[in-house]
């Protein structure tokens, strides 16, 4: 009789091995490892593409074999087939997982933190009494002339001819204004 496929010897038959395995058959396993685990494993490091990563899942893919050997049915796929989906199975559910866990920290590092809207209008009015306090310790001209460049929107130019003063006078009243100011603010350069 010749057969158009060689009937593969039960030893090495993956279809057959895992029916052993299915009885608990260690030494099955241990075989049915050695014919398939580098093809499980390039199959998972091409979904993962992390070597250690693939290795991990493949171990877990090889695990759920010998578990779930009772559950092959050889009349729906060959072994090799039923072990590959549960590799690849596996190695999407690892990608999914990993991108879930990237996405939760990068919305978690974006999330704006809410603030306590009393605390922010109490230290802005600070600030404002703080800096009415300042400003009042500048001479007249040093104060209207920073009041009009800072909280008016002049330039030096304008300032000094509102003020009918010449501009390096200006310059010079506004600078010393300003270093006043910091230091009363207590700001560091």
């Amino acid at each position: 009789m010749y057969r158009s496929e060689p009937v593969p010897e039960p030893a090495s038959d993956p279809n057959e091995l895992l029916n052993r395995v299915a009885r608990g058959d260690e030494a099955a396993f241990a075989t049915l490892y050695d014919l398939v685990s580098a093809r499980l494993y390039g199959l998972v490091l091409r979904v993962v593409r992390d070597p250690a990563m693939a290795e991990e899942v493949a171990q877990e893919a090889m695990v759920e074999v010998w578990r779930g050997a009772t559950r092959f049915d050889q009349a729906k796929g060959s072994a090799v087939s039923w072990m590959l989906t549960i590799a690849h199975r596996r190695a999407v559910d690892r990608v999914r997982s990993e991108q879930a866990a990237s996405d939760r920290l990068r919305k978690a590092a974006t999330v704006e933190v809410a603030y306590d809207d009393v605390v922010e209008q109490a230290t802005t009015r600070i600030e404002r009494q703080q800096v009415r306090r300042c400003i009042a310790g500048l001479t007249e001209l040093q104060r209207e002339a920073v009041l009009l460049a800072y909280y008016r929107g002049y330039t030096y130019r304008e300032v000094s001819e509102l003020l009918n003063t010449p501009l390096p006078t200006i310059k010079t009243r506004m600078r010393d204004g300003l270093i006043r100011l910091r230091d009363c603010l207590g700001v560091t350069a």
